[in-house]
């Protein structure tokens, strides 16, 4: 049954949902290897250019309570992640965005806590658009409202991502019991009534069952300007609720960037290298994905932490794998 629906997804076919819970039972060696090759070719052959995403951790004060039980980038929730509250000033997010730009990386996430209806990424917009020809992703979750977004993209901002990690509701509410899954869905949903690029991703490894990341790849699709799909596979920061929930295995990351090359061919996956490790870049690029976030220049001029691990990518280290997979950086 399996090798049928590996031909199908080979093929171009599309399949149901059975089958893509199937290809995520998909467990034995073989076959994993076969689900990866079908996947990177299906990005191969559309594009060799893989895009690189640095960052601008905006703030780390954050007004969602309780907590996410994950989180570890608010102020005081680990003390691996950004412990001391801070908030960027104008001249911070105007030097780390030209030392980006003249690394030669073309896209720059601006992301932040919660608490502000929009106002640090307008004004992050306003200063990345302004200054700088980067391309911009705004990822402050739901703390957006319509007014905020329309001045998004009077700015120019490219994407907006607004991440519902799981829509697997109960799932949900343990897991961020600070949040409504409906007001995430409700900005996912503003964003693309706006015209704005939308990327929306999975938080996977946190107790959700292979049904459930179908399910939420499937009503992903309901938005017309879904452009990107992050998968970020999870890591226990310590000192927070699920400190010793076990991390997400790499294959079950690569399995899934896998399935979503195959649900959605023409899609930006991404990655944030801090999740998947920054010494193995190179797995998620042979499962099909196409964009590497959190890629920092050595001149990079803050310390930055990863919102999964303390670790990120070195920018030149990153070419250097994409370039030894036969891939090209797009600049």
């Amino acid at each position: 049954m399996i090798n049928d629906i590996l031909k199908k997804a080979k093929e171009g076919n599309k399949l149901n949902k059975d089958e893509f819970i199937q290809l995520f039972e998909i467990d034995d060696e073989e076959n994993l290897k076969r689900l990866l090759e079908i996947a990177s070719d299906l990005r191969t052959n559309l594009d060799k250019s893989i895009k690189l995403t640095s960052t601008i951790h905006l703030t780390n004060k954050c007004q969602v309570f309780p907590r996410c039980k994950y989180c570890g980038f608010a102020a005081k929730t680990s003390q691996d992640g950004y412990y001391d509250a801070f908030y960027k000033s104008d001249d911070e997010i105007y030097q780390i965005a030209k030392c980006v730009e003249k690394s030669g990386i073309p896209r720059i996430s601006c992301s932040g806590g919660h608490g502000y209806k929009g106002k640090q990424a307008i004004n992050a917009a306003r200063i990345v658009k302004g200054e700088t020809s980067l391309e911009l992703l705004v990822n402050v979750g739901a703390d957006l409202t319509p007014e905020a977004i329309s001045k998004l993209k009077e700015y120019g901002t490219d994407t907006i991502c607004c991440n519902l990690e799981t829509t697997n509701e109960e799932l949900f509410n343990y897991i961020k019991p600070g949040e409504n899954l409906s007001d995430r869905i409700k900005i996912c949903e503003m964003v693309s009534d706006a015209g704005i690029g939308l990327s929306s991703g999975l938080l996977i490894g946190i107790g959700e069952s292979y049904e459930d990341r179908v399910n939420h790849l499937m009503f992903l699709s309901k938005f017309k300007t879904l452009e990107e799909i992050p998968i970020m596979g999870f890591n226990p920061y310590a000192d927070t609720p699920m400190e010793n929930h076990p991390p997400c295995s790499i294959e079950e990351q690569l399995k899934t960037i896998a399935i979503v090359r195959i649900m959605y061919p023409n899609i930006r996956i991404t990655v944030p290298t801090p999740t998947i490790g920054p010494r193995n870049v190179e797995y998620p690029l042979l499962a099909g994905a196409n964009n590497l976030a959190t890629v920092i220049p050595e001149d990079y001029p803050l310390v930055v932490k990863g919102v999964g691990s303390p670790d990120y990518g070195n920018f030149k280290e990153v070419v250097s794998v994409v370039e030894e997979l036969g891939l090209k950086v797009q600049c």
